[in-house]
């Protein structure tokens, strides 16, 4: 998984409409909270997911990234209409570029989440194998917090 104070990469990205998404174009602008559910079918991280729906209200945008390819993660979020985008890999899994990849004998789909500031610096990054324990809400919110008491350009408010 990628570390804490280390650039993301610009990983190669596509939402449910085959449209490309960059990392790189969110900087300046937005910060991304990218949440690696660990699959589409996993009752757990669409638990998750439905929490995630309240951080509509801050100032970070919410990308949730699944392992399926674009027409299951589409007929995924036509079902939930989700207030944010959801994104599979243009090239592969957005999971393994990541860092995420599957354990446990190749069985199981690591998940976690990445906070990205909006210099493109990762503020949280928490992963794991078992699903009950990838999402780390108290982490995500404190990261937050952390970014909603910086100015832009990296100030104190």
């Amino acid at each position: 998984m990628l570390e804490i104070g280390t650039t993301v990469p610009d990983l190669a990205l596509e939402d449910t409409e085959g449209h490309a998404v960059r990392l790189a174009d969110y900087r300046g602008k937005d910060n991304v909270l990218l949440y690696f559910m660990r699959s589409t079918t996993c009752p757990v991280c669409n638990n998750h997911v439905k929490d995630l729906a309240q951080l509509t209200a801050t100032d970070v945008r919410v990308l949730v990234a699944v392992p399926e390819g674009r027409t299951r993660a589409a007929a995924w979020l036509a079902k939930r209409k989700l207030p944010f985008q959801v994104v599979t890999g243009r090239h592969g899994s957005p999971h393994e570029a990541v860092g995420l990849p599957r354990k446990v004998f190749g069985a199981l789909q690591q998940s976690g989440s990445l906070l990205i500031d909006r210099d493109g610096s990762i503020r949280h990054a928490h992963a794991a194998t078992m699903p009950t324990h990838s999402y780390d809400k108290k982490g995500i919110t404190e990261a937050i917090r952390a970014l909603s008491a910086q100015a832009p350009g990296g100030t104190t408010r």
